[in-house]
């Protein structure tokens, strides 16, 4: 009886550990975006909210991950999913309020901080540029931020 408790919990160990490996596609939160003319766009109305939006960029074969964010101040700010400190945990951030928490250390950053303060925990800063009714993302930028993940 031992064994087959023993070997249950090693069949669902595994199958909890390798359904989101192989099929994390599915399960992400983050969109897949592609690039027209060197650049993605983004609706401002459709990522304005006050919520954070997750997508991903693939360059080659490298996932790039990213979220913009509606700041209570107005600005919609954009960074990578993870920060120069805990970038190898590669869980990236999850939001509170107006504050983006490190999924891997807890550390809170207000999202009017974003884009602003650089280095350590806080998100990576991505550029971004609003042109009319959306948000500009340069590919060259994005692919800049290939080495978090």
């Amino acid at each position: 009886m031992n064994k087959l408790i023993s070997l249950s919990v090693a069949v669902l160990f595994l199958f909890a550990f390798s359904v989101p490996q192989s099929f994390g596609f599915f399960l992400s939160k983050h969109k897949k975006v592609e690039a027209e003319d060197g650049v993605v766009r983004l609706a401002i109305d459709k990522i304005g909210d006050g919520s954070a939006h997750y997508f991903v960029y693939n360059d080659n074969g490298q996932d790039v991950k990213f979220f913009v964010v509606r700041s209570q101040d107005g600005v919609i700010r954009a960074a990578f999913d993870a920060c120069d400190v805990c970038f190898h945990s590669k869980k990236g951030y999850s939001q509170e309020g107006d504050f983006m928490v490190c999924n891997n250390c807890g550390r809170k950053f207000h999202s009017s901080r974003i884009n602003i303060v650089k280095g350590g925990c806080n998100p990576a800063p991505l550029h971004r540029v609003e042109q009319g009714k959306y948000l500009v993302l340069k590919v060259s930028d994005i692919v800049t931020g290939a080495r978090y993940f």
